[in-house]
C-alpha cells in the first residue's frame, strides 16, 4: 500500500479538520498523562496520578514516580495536570436517524430541552403548548405540511385531530408525540396521508372515537403506513445533515466518546447508511465512535431466514454497513414508556389515554423464544426494549428458556421502566443485564403515579435494587428522548428527582460509584465492548474524558454542573472550544492512503490539528 511522508499527512489533516501550525512528531512514542486525579473503574486499581498511552492504547497506569522510571524518554503531557481523567463516557443506546431527525424539527417540549441552541422551556401547561402550536403554524410557510415535536398528554391533556383543526385546517397539521411513538394529525394532516376507518381493520394503531372515525391518533404498528405520506418531509437531506450536526455537537459537550445505535435498520438501511456515510463521518472528525446493533424486525424483513448470517456477515466485514456492528441484536417486547403503551399486568392503566387497557405486545410471549433462538444460536447476544412489569415477565421467562444453551451470551433489557422486587431478583439469577432509561424518574415519576398506582408506581427504574442483586446497570439517553448527556443522567440516579421538585422512591438512589459505574464500564458491558472501553486499564483503547473537577468530590445534584473539558479518542486529544473540538494529533513518519482518505473525508472546520507538547 502506498505510503505517504509526514508532511504531507499534516497537510491532510489540516485541509480535514482546520488549520495550526503543527510539529510532527511519532505517534508510536509513549506520552505520559499526570492528572490531578485519575478514576479508572477498574476494581483493581480504582485510581492514578498517571497513564501512558502508546499507538492509541493504555500502556500503563499508576503512580507518577513509577511512570516516569519506566519510561524515562517518554514525552509528558502536562495538559490534563489540573484535571480529572475518567475513562470515555458511553452512551449504549441512541437512534442515529431518529436523532437527525428530531433535532431538525421544531419543538414544543413539555419539559425543558436541552438542545444544539440551548435549552428550549418546556410548555408545562396546556394553555402553553396551543399557544406554541399556533405560533409555529403562523410563523411556517402557509399551506405545507407542518410537523411539530413534543407533546405529552400526561402534562398537556388529551389531543385529537379536531382539537388541532381549531388551530389550523387549510393545511396538513401533525404533532410528534414526545415518546416518538404516536402521531396526532388534523383532518387535512388525514386526508394528506390517506388515513379512514377503513385502516383500523389493519393496523391496531389507528384510534377510532366512539362515532367510529379516526381520532387523529397514528400510533405503534400504522407508523409506516403514515411515514409513506411524510417521509419526504421529515427525510429530505438537508433537514437530516442540520439535525446530525446538532446532535453530534450535543454528543462532544456531554463528553461522549463511544455510542451505540439501537436498531439499525429501523428507518431503512439504504437511509440510514447514507445518513452516516454522509453526515457521521469517521471518529476523527466527528469526535465519537459509533457502532450498530441491528434491529430484528427490519433485518428479517430484508432477509428473512438468513437475517443472523448478515449480521455475522456485517460484523466480520463480509458484508457491508455505514459503521461496524456489534455482536448484538434488538428486539422488542412491548411498546413505550412514554405514551402509556407499555404492557402492564393487570388492572392495567388506571388512568391518561390508555385508562382501562393493558398496553401493546410487540413481540407475544408466545412466539418471543422461537423469535430470539435463531440470533441466540449464531452466539448474538440479545438487547431487548421492555418496558411494562407484564412485559419484564415475558422477557424474564424467555431469557429461562435460552439460557441453558449459552451461559456466556448478555441478555440485556433496554429501558427496564418497571421491575418488581421479584422480577429484580429473577434477572439476578438469570444473570441478565440492565440498560436503563436515563429520563423516566426525573421526566415522568410523578406524573406516572395516578397512571400505575401506588404500587407499580414505585418500581421505576430500581436501579440500586438491580445494582445490590448483582445485576449491571447502565444509563442511557435513548437519544432524541433525552440529551445524551450522561452526567446529567447520572445525577438524577443519585438525587432520584422529578421535574416537579420532588424525589421518587429515594431508596433507589444510586451510590457515586455505581452511577459513574452505569455510565463507563457497565456501559462498555451492555455492549460487549468491556474489554476494550470502559475503564482505563492496561491494553484497552485511550479513551478518555477529561472533566475539570472529580465527580466522587462533587455533590450528586451539582454533577451536571461539572465542565467537560473534553476528550481523548484513541490517545487523541481533543479539547471542546463552544460546539468544537481542537484536535491535538501526533503525526507518524508514514500513513497509508486508506487512512489519508478517512482525514480527508472529514467536514473542514470541524477540528484543528495541533501538536502534543
Amino acid at each position: 500500500m502506498k505510503k505517504f511522508m509526514a508532511g504531507l499527512s499534516v497537510l491532510a489533516l489540516v485541509a480535514a479538520c482546520g488549520s495550526q501550525d503543527t510539529e510532527p512528531q511519532d505517534i508510536f512514542s509513549v506520552t505520559l498523562y499526570p492528572a490531578a486525579q485519575i478514576v479508572t473503574m477498574d476494581s483493581t486499581n480504582p485510581s492514578a496520578e498517571m497513564v501512558a498511552v502508546e499507538a492509541g492504547r493504555i500502556l500503563a497506569v499508576g503512580s507518577a514516580d513509577a511512570l516516569t522510571t519506566t519510561y524515562p524518554d517518554s514525552n509528558i503531557d502536562d495538559v490534563f495536570a489540573n484535571k480529572t481523567i475518567l475513562p470515555g463516557f458511553i452512551d449504549p443506546h441512541i437512534h442515529m436517524a431518529l436523532s437527525s431527525l428530531q433535532y431538525a424539527t421544531r419543538l414544543t417540549p413539555p419539559w425543558d430541552m436541552a438542545t444544539p441552541e440551548g435549552v428550549i422551556a418546556g410548555l408545562n401547561t396546556r394553555q402553553a403548548f396551543f399557544d406554541s402550536v399556533r405560533f409555529h403554524v403562523e410563523d411556517s410557510s402557509p399551506g405545507e405540511p407542518l410537523i411539530l415535536f413534543g407533546y405529552h398528554n400526561l402534562v398537556h391533556g388529551p389531543l385529537t385531530g379536531a382539537d388541532l383543526d381549531a388551530i389550523a385546517t387549510d393545511r396538513p397539521l401533525i404533532v410528534w408525540h414526545y415518546s416518538s411513538h404516536d402521531f396526532y394529525l388534523n383532518s387535512a394532516a388525514m386526508d394528506w396521508a390517506k388515513v379512514d376507518a377503513s385502516l383500523h381493520e389493519k393496523f391496531e394503531g389507528v384510534d377510532l372515537g366512539a362515532d367510529g372515525e379516526p381520532t387523529g391518533r397514528i400510533f405503534e404498528d400504522a407508523i409506516p403506513y403514515l411515514m409513506h405520506a411524510m417521509g419526504p418531509v421529515l427525510l429530505a437531506p438537508d433537514r437530516i445533515a442540520k439535525g446530525m450536526e446538532g446532535f453530534s455537537s450535543l454528543l462532544r459537550t456531554g463528553g461522549v466518546t463511544t455510542v451505540a445505535d439501537l436498531g439499525y435498520g429501523i428507518f431503512g438501511r439504504a437511509l440510514e447508511d447514507a445518513n452516516i456515510t454522509g453526515n457521521w463521518r469517521a471518529p476523527a472528525c466527528s469526535g465519537y465512535k459509533l457502532y450498530l446493533v441491528p434491529e430484528h424486525r427490519a433485518f428479517s424483513a430484508e432477509f428473512g431466514e438468513a437475517a443472523p448470517s448478515a449480521i455475522r456477515e456485517m460484523i466480520d466485514g463480509e458484508r457491508a454497513a455505514s459503521a461496524p456492528v456489534l455482536p448484538q441484536v434488538k428486539f422488542f417486547a412491548d411498546a413505550a414508556f412514554y405514551s402509556q403503551t407499555m404492557r402492564l399486568s393487570e388492572p392495567g392503566y388506571l388512568s391518561g389515554q390508555s385508562e382501562g387497557r393493558l398496553g401493546l405486545w410487540v413481540l407475544p410471549p408466545d412466539k418471543m423464544v422461537d423469535t430470539i433462538k435463531p440470533y441466540w444460536d449464531a452466539g448474538l447476544d440479545v438487547r431487548i426494549h421492555s418496558n411494562g412489569d407484564a412485559a419484564q415477565w415475558a422477557s424474564l421467562n424467555a431469557l429461562q428458556e435460552l439460557r441453558p444453551s449459552n451461559s456466556n451470551l448478555r441478555y440485556i433489557f433496554e429501558h427496564a421502566g418497571l421491575f418488581s422486587p421479584e422480577q429484580v431478583d429473577r434477572a439476578a439469577e438469570l444473570e441478565a443485564g440492565i440498560s436503563a432509561a436515563s429520563h423516566y424518574v426525573h421526566f415522568l415519576g410523578n406524573a406516572y403515579q395516578a397512571p400505575l398506582g401506588p404500587v407499580r408506581g414505585s418500581w421505576i427504574s430500581p436501579l440500586a435494587s438491580l445494582s445490590k442483586a448483582g445485576v449491571p446497570v447502565t444509563l442511557h439517553s435513548d437519544a432524541p428522548l433525552a440529551p445524551p448527556l450522561p452526567l446529567r443522567a447520572a445525577s438524577v440516579h443519585m438525587t432520584r428527582s422529578t421535574r416537579e421538585g420532588g424525589t421518587l422512591t429515594p431508596t433507589e438512589a444510586l451510590s457515586a460509584q455505581e452511577a459513574l459505574e452505569a455510565i463507563t464500564v457497565d456501559a462498555a458491558y451492555a455492549m460487549r465492548m468491556d474489554d476494550e472501553i470502559g475503564s482505563i486499564r492496561v491494553g484497552l483503547a485511550a479513551d478518555f474524558t477529561i472533566l475539570e473537577q472529580n465527580p466522587l468530590d462533587t455533590p450528586a445534584d451539582a454533577w451536571s454542573d461539572i465542565e467537560v473539558w473534553g476528550v481523548v479518542l484513541d490517545g487523541e486529544v481533543r479539547q471542546l472550544e463552544g460546539s468544537q473540538h481542537v484536535t491535538r494529533l501526533a503525526s507518524s513518519d508514514e500513513i497509508d492512503s486508506d487512512s489519508l482518505q478517512n482525514m480527508m473525508s472529514c467536514n473542514a472546520g470541524t477540528f484543528s490539528a495541533t501538536p502534543t507538547p
